[in-house]
């Protein structure tokens, strides 16, 4: 009855890039890292499957981080004189590159991991990008001027990627706007604008994630300024149910964010998260199918999906595992309680 899927990214096994971090270094170069990185994503394309996940996501293994794993890609970029820059408002400082020339795709980002998803599952197949408004606020731009240019020039090189990766036979596409919880005015109006050009021409299912970041301590100490009620979502969620992507995630679980603002999103599906990515408890079905309880009273049934709140990538892969298997669990039990 209820579907399920993640957020986007995995842990990576530490034969592939350092463990626990979310910017982590690779430990090979060359052929055996484009190696590497496939078999990553076999382990976790299997993992996922024996946790009986439907859809299923390549865990994000051939990503150093899930913003520059496409920028990497991506011309009038420079690597090499990386800035620090405060990220999210401010919320934490990171080292950045800068936009110095026009925006222009090399080629295919990821034409290697999406093929190779879909030839090693039968099942639906799931692929996340970084949202326009989140890639400007992970770069230094010192050629455009303009956040909202830039954005849409983001918007025009994502939309190229998505309509490639759709033709390589990937069922769901997502875009990640973690900033859409930050820059609230400006999400409502320029940002959903540019999410919609990013998704323009796709006929596959689109989705959005939007969420209050990874479980990292930033991010953490940020939530607890917040008040006893998260409501960041009233602002984007209207502006995002008239236009026509299809699936929107958000975090549910262990946060202060009401649930009926879900009802803002009506002909929405909703990727409603039920799995916690600040702590390493793994979550009981029971907790699981509770929380999809309290979201069935502003979700119908049909549109509700199960989902994680966000990336499990800094946590340890039996702690991921862990909470892939409570996903599924919980969702079945969930599906027995409205029976």
């Amino acid at each position: 009855m209820f579907k399920t899927t993640i957020a986007g990214s995995l842990p990576k096994p530490g034969w592939l890039a350092e463990t626990g971090k979310l910017w982590p270094r690779w430990m090979q170069e060359g052929e055996a890292l484009a190696r590497a990185k496939l078999d990553a994503t076999l382990l976790w394309i299997k993992l996922q499957e024996e946790a009986g996940l439907d859809v299923i996501a390549d865990g994000e293994q051939a990503r150093q981080h899930f913003v520059h794993g496409f920028l990497e890609q991506v011309e009038g970029i420079d690597f090499d004189h990386k800035v620090e820059m405060g990220i999210r408002n401010d919320r934490y400082k990171a080292m950045v590159p800068q936009v110095v020339a026009p925006l222009r795709l090399k080629g295919r980002v990821h034409a290697a991991e999406a093929q190779f998803l879909r030839a090693h599952t039968d099942r639906r197949t799931k692929f996340t990008l970084p949202g326009p408004m989140t890639i400007v606020d992970t770069v230094a731009d010192r050629f455009y001027g303009d956040r909202v240019k830039m954005a849409f020039a983001f918007a025009e090189l994502l939309n190229e990627e998505a309509l490639a990766l759709q033709a390589d036979g990937i069922d769901v596409i997502q875009f990640d706007e973690p900033a859409f919880n930050v820059y609230l005015d400006e999400a409502a109006t320029w940002g959903v604008e540019a999410l919609e050009r990013a998704a323009q021409g796709l006929t596959c299912t689109t989705a959005v994630h939007i969420c209050y970041g990874y479980g990292i301590q930033a991010n953490i100490d940020w939530k607890n300024t917040l008040g006893e009620e998260w409501r960041q979502y009233e602002k984007v969620f209207p502006a995002l149910a008239a236009i026509s992507i299809k699936q929107v995630s958000l975090e549910c679980i262990h946060s202060r964010v009401p649930a009926d603002l879900m009802a803002l999103l009506a002909g929405k599906d909703v990727m409603v998260g039920v799995i916690d990515v600040a702590s390493d408890t793994i979550e009981t079905p029971e907790e699981v199918a509770d929380t999809i309880g309290r979201a069935l009273q502003f979700v119908p049934q049909r549109h509700l999906i199960a989902c994680t709140n966000c990336g499990l990538a800094p946590m340890s892969r039996e702690v991921a595992q862990g909470k892939l298997e409570a996903l599924v669990k919980g969702a079945a039990l969930a599906a027995e309680r409205v029976r």
